[in-house]
């Protein structure tokens, strides 16, 4: 789950690469009621309230696949690097790290001062058993296929069931030093160690306490936070963990995440100072906010895609097989009203899948987005003709909030209205709704992907055949083989623009718009990333001035 993040594809294939990253210093001692660093006076009151739209379905950092899950095991958890305030790479559990071997072995020196909640040392052998963990078949973790995209030695294998974990290509070197070795170059691979596939687990409570080790009381975790309390569907709350290596650092004492799926409900209690932070605004407020709550309300690229994904297989539509009939769907829908009419929040319509504020990504031309709308219409009518299909009933499904449900109803007037297609709309809560889109027991499902780092390959390795992720099974072989090569190009724009020309000729997808990160936030809470595109917040760096 977003631009100046690292830069990627570095020219530095067949020499070793050596990286030494900044330290921040642990323990910085401050003036009583002061910032350390900016001499602000601070509040009595160090809590931070956040609303949820949904009740996250896991805090396992190996079976976490989704956005609401992962801002909260940000905090309770830490990996080898985190982000800056601008995305950039800063130290985690590693201090630093080397490449060598032509960018296809990575060595990662850990802190000899990281601690787990109960006192443990992290070490080594919590990176290797928590990933060897996220890529055996017996965890069946949903995002099992990310240690894949890493180009991990053996990962494929492992997945497929032909290797036991062991034989996953990472081992330790000693307690604090990592080895990753990989089947390709890949210079983007320590920006992909920030997401939650990738954190340390601690072995003796998963073995204790089997899937209940992530409740409160039970859960051991290394990052600034600790889980107090978990209320289903309600809320929860986090506290500062004073075993975390950088303690002395934070100063937010408690967060708490109140769950409210009611985006006008959520705004009533941010008005009521219930919440100091709300995003997934009401549609088409946004505006009104930023002149009432100037200082605020902000709107800043975030680096997710929204998109309809269709489903391709038998258990689909027939018609939907019908490349024709895919193409008249996504060409019906009128993205500027979307963008300026139902949300207006600064958000950009999208006619391609991967982000245009992705790093290094240059915009290929696409050839209907190039188009007038009432030339899409036209199009989308003769194609529909063409097919042959007439009385077309979809599903159209979605998770639970009122901006989802709006979009929903007006691309369905949009579908009756220029091709006579009706659409019959279903919403499910967050965990029903995963699970569902998993099974393909859909025609069409509302989608949103947000890049796990800051590369374009994020997003379009997640139209490839194999990937967990691929909700409507789209499968192209050109597509498969042009994202394999992409991995080992000197420079892989190009690949890349080839491969959203093909998924916009195969409507493989119906993109709709790429995300803006529309939010309010509390006039007193300082600290907030506002230039990381991904949107990855660290509740220990934010923390609330006096008023």
């Amino acid at each position: 789950m977003q631009h100046a993040k690292i830069r990627t594809r570095l020219s530095v294939a067949g020499r070793a690469l050596a990286v030494a990253l900044a330290i921040a210093a642990a323990g910085q001692v401050r003036a009583a009621g002061t910032h350390p660093a900016t001499g602000e006076k601070l509040a009595d009151d160090q809590t931070f309230t956040y609303r949820l739209l949904d009740q996250f379905p896991t805090l396992d950092p190996q079976l976490n696949q989704e956005t609401a899950g992962f801002h909260v095991i940000r905090d309770l958890f830490e990996g080898l690097l985190n982000q800056d305030a601008k995305g950039n790479l800063v130290p985690g559990v590693a201090t630093g790290y080397a490449a060598t071997d032509g960018n296809t072995t990575y060595t990662f020196t850990l802190r000899e001062n990281a601690r787990w909640s109960n006192g443990d040392p992290v070490t080594a052998h919590d990176f290797v058993y928590a990933w060897r963990r996220a890529v055996d078949p017996a965890t069946a973790s949903p995002y099992g296929w990310y240690l894949e995209l890493t180009e991990m030695v053996n990962a494929k294998e492992i997945l497929a069931g032909s290797e036991p974990p062991s034989k996953l290509g990472v081992r330790a070197l000693d307690d604090h030093t990592l080895e990753v070795r990989l089947n390709t170059p890949l210079p983007y691979f320590p920006a992909m160690t920030t997401y939650a596939t990738l954190f340390p687990a601690h072995r003796a409570t998963i073995e204790a306490h089997g899937a209940d080790w992530t409740a409160p009381g039970n859960m051991v975790s290394n990052g600034a936070y600790t889980l107090e309390e978990v209320v289903l569907n309600e809320y929860h709350t986090r506290v500062k963990n004073p075993s975390y290596w950088d303690a002395g650092a934070v100063i937010i004492e408690k967060v708490t995440g109140l769950v409210i799926n009611d985006s006008n409900q959520a705004l009533t209690r941010y008005r009521a100072g219930e919440l100091d932070h709300l995003d997934s605004l009401p549609p088409g407020q946004y505006p009104a906010l930023e002149k009432e709550l100037p200082d605020q309300a902000t709107s800043v690229p975030r680096l997710c895609s929204y998109y309809y994904a269709i489903n391709h297989t038998a258990s689909g539509n027939p018609a939907l097989h019908d490349v024709r009939v895919r193409k008249a769907l996504g060409m019906a829908v009128d993205r500027d009203v979307i963008v300026n009419q139902v949300l207006k929040g600064g958000q950009w319509p999208a006619y391609n899948f991967t982000h245009l504020k992705t790093a290094g990504f240059t915009m290929p031309d696409i050839a209907y987005g190039k188009l007038s709308q009432t030339e899409r219409d036209a199009e989308a009518r003769r194609l529909m003709a063409e097919s042959g299909v007439e009385n077309l009933k979809l599903e159209l499904i979605y998770n639970t909030s009122e901006s989802h449900k709006q979009i929903a109803t007006v691309i369905g007037q949009m579908w009756k209205q220029k091709l006579g297609v009706e659409t019959e709309l279903a919403n499910f809560e967050w965990k029903t709704y995963l699970g569902i889109r998993r099974n393909q027991e859909f025609d069409v499902a509302r989608s949103a992907w947000c890049g796990d780092y800051n590369e374009a390959s994020t997003f379009l390795d997640l139209l490839t055949t194999t990937h967990g992720s691929n909700a409507g099974k789209y499968s192209n072989p050109k597509v498969d083989e042009l994202m394999r090569a992409s991995k080992t190009a000197e420079n892989p724009d190009a690949i890349y623009g080839e491969v959203e020309r093909i998924l916009a000729d195969d409507m493989a997808i119906i993109p709709i718009y790429h995300y803006a990160n529309t939010f309010l936030l509390s006039a007193d809470i300082k600290g907030w990333p506002y230039d990381n595109v991904e949107n990855n917040w660290y509740s220990r760096n934010l923390y609330r001035v006096a008023r």
